[in-house]
């Protein structure tokens, strides 16, 4: 059960979240938040933008494993800016 609450954001704490590495990206901000599984990590982030006074966020959990956690955070950013790019404003709309 654990696994599923920090594979869907139940795991993380709010420090966590405040010292994630980020980056702004076309108006939005990509946040990395890789998960460590065994010693790899998984590629995780948060793509976030205030739409009408109000802060939306979109999970980036992807199946991808990295070797250490700066790998992670660039292929985060990597895959962030093409999410953005393919998906623009319609990523966070409700």
């Amino acid at each position: 059960m654990s696994f599923l609450k920090r594979l869907f954001g139940g795991g993380g704490s709010d420090k966590a979240k405040a010292e994630a590495p980020s980056i702004e990206y076309e108006g939005f901000l990509i946040s990395s938040t890789p998960q460590n599984e065994g010693g790899q990590f998984r590629l995780c982030g948060i793509i976030s933008k205030e739409v009408d006074g109000e802060l939306r966020e979109h999970k980036l959990i992807r199946a991808d494993i990295l070797g250490s956690p700066d790998e992670a955070h660039q292929a985060c950013f990597r895959k962030g800016r093409q999410v953005i790019d393919e998906q623009g404003k319609r990523l966070l709309k409700e």
